[in-house]
């Protein structure tokens, strides 16, 4: 079958050529992590331009307030993607093990305990913010308009809770059996279905932030039909037959492998939910500063997310490559694809990085309609620093990626909680409380989150303790 064709994939695979010369990457092996990582990047891409549009229609539809109020709503959401990217984690290492080993039989397993596991936690989230999101909301600012808007957009998001979740489940079931593009054209085309729908609710019926929550609700809960009856039937329309199929009508309590869940994904939950929970002292700090500033730095943090979605690809790319070779007890070849893998996406983020900081003028004032706005130089500046402190972060989720194919997952959740905790929350404080500081805190707190953690897992994979934790986890090749 032909590999397609596309200007990401021969980027990618014009970085990985140079790299190769350099002696850095095989070429085998570049091609490997292209395969696997540039759907990846395209989905990602596709749900974070979602994201980006999202405020930028609701900035120009309703205002800065508005903005502002999405902001204070966004870690409460963000707990969604902390509980299913954890969970997840513990899905994609144990179907990438089984892959590489041949245990094809046993994928079904892992897939219906993981739907059971996510779905028992993330019903309580969502009933949560839908019965408090005022409370919630209000807890990170005294701002009555900006909290009204953050509560409405977070009721109708709590509908979407149990839908966003499983749909990181089924991204990472196909993943780490080498399929990429599902995904990507399931989850890149609910992106494109979310964007459609938001605009005709947020213009068209002038529903504003509730009408973006609710379009993203909608489009959440098509992807996740999609995935069950593609996982069900074992093929989609227009994709074709996949690589796995799950009989739904087996049994979804197994104790091994609810257990071998659990202990790979609860500490990249609480990985994932350092972040989240630090957004909440962040962003009240953030908001002593002012609605401009706060508008200023949603607006960052949605560029930011956007430059950061290699990160995405080259993660799941290593946790499928590495899972697959030591299900099939390659232990250096293991090694050999987490070291390379992560000097192809420090190139890839270099590259981007560059790009985003020529054009960061003009791509800020696409979310301000006001050209004199005190949001503008505000977020200009954000923009600079998050350029800076996107490296590390990418280099960090791709070491991640690496070790959370082995079971060995404590290290990364140490590395962001030493980041968000001990630097990235102090600098913002000072930024907030100490005059002299000023904006300057909030651009050392991007390198703060992001610096620390690419330094302990970098440390983390270098000791190779990763190799005997994995083999509490690997199934017998054959099996």
């Amino acid at each position: 079958m032909s590999r397609p064709k596309n200007p990401l994939r021969l980027l990618l695979l014009g970085i990985g050529a140079v790299l190769a010369r350099l002696g850095l990457l095989a070429p085998e092996r570049a091609r490997e992590t292209t395969d696997l990582a540039w759907p990846r990047i395209v989905t990602g891409l596709a749900r974070m331009s979602k994201s980006v549009v999202d405020v930028a229609m609701v900035g120009v539809a309703v205002g800065p307030t508005a903005i502002a109020g999405m902001g204070f709503a966004g870690p409460y959401w963000g707990l969604t993607f902390a509980v299913g990217g954890g969970m997840a984690a513990g899905t994609i290492a144990l179907v990438s093990q089984r892959y590489g080993a041949g245990a094809h039989d046993r994928l079904g397993q892992v897939v219906r305990s993981s739907v059971l596991l996510v779905t028992v936690v993330g019903v309580p989230v969502a009933a949560l913010f839908w019965a408090a999101p005022t409370d919630l909301v209000g807890l990170l600012s005294d701002d009555l308009t900006a909290v009204a808007y953050g509560a409405d957009y977070l009721r109708v998001l709590a509908l979407g809770v149990p839908f966003a979740i499983l749909n990181q489940i089924g991204s990472r079931v196909f993943v780490g059996v080498n399929d990429a593009r599902t995904p990507m054209v399931v989850r890149s085309g609910g992106a494109v279905v979310n964007v459609g729908l938001n605009a005709a609710l947020v213009f068209g019926l002038d529903m504003g932030v509730v009408g973006a929550a609710l379009g993203t609700v909608v489009a959440s809960a098509l992807v996740t039909t999609t995935f069950a009856v593609g996982l069900t039937a074992g093929r989609l329309p227009g994709v074709g037959a996949l690589p796995v199929s799950v009989d739904p009508t087996r049994r979804y309590v197994d104790r091994d492998t609810l257990s071998a869940l659990v202990s790979i994904g609860l500490p990249v939950v609480g990985r994932s939910a350092v972040w989240t929970v630090a957004r909440f002292p962040i962003l009240a700090f953030v908001g002593l500063l002012g609605p401009n500033v706060v508008a200023a730095y949603v607006i960052s943090r949605r560029i930011w997310g956007l430059m950061n979605t290699p990160g995405w690809g080259f993660g799941l790319a290593a946790s499928s490559l590495v899972g697959q070779a030591l299900g099939s007890d390659d232990e250096d070849g293991a090694a050999t694809y987490g070291r390379e893998i992560t000097y192809f996406t420090a190139a890839t983020y270099l590259l981007a990085a560059a790009v985003v900081a020529l054009f960061a003028e003009p791509v800020v004032r696409g979310f301000v309609t006001d050209p004199a706005s005190e949001t503008v130089p505000v977020a200009v500046g954000l923009v600079y620093a998050a350029c800076v402190a996107v490296v590390p972060q990418g280099v960090g989720q791709s070491i991640a990626g690496a070790l959370d194919s082995t079971g060995d997952t404590r290290w990364p959740f140490y590395g962001r909680a030493i980041g968000m905790f001990c630097f990235a929350i102090p600098l913002t404080y000072l930024a907030a409380t100490v005059p002299s500081f000023g904006l300057w805190g909030l651009y050392l707190a991007f390198l703060g989150e992001s610096l620390p953690t690419a330094l302990v897992n970098g440390y983390r994979f270098r000791t190779g303790r990763w190799r005997a934790i994995s083999r509490t986890y690997r199934p017998a090749a054959g099996d």
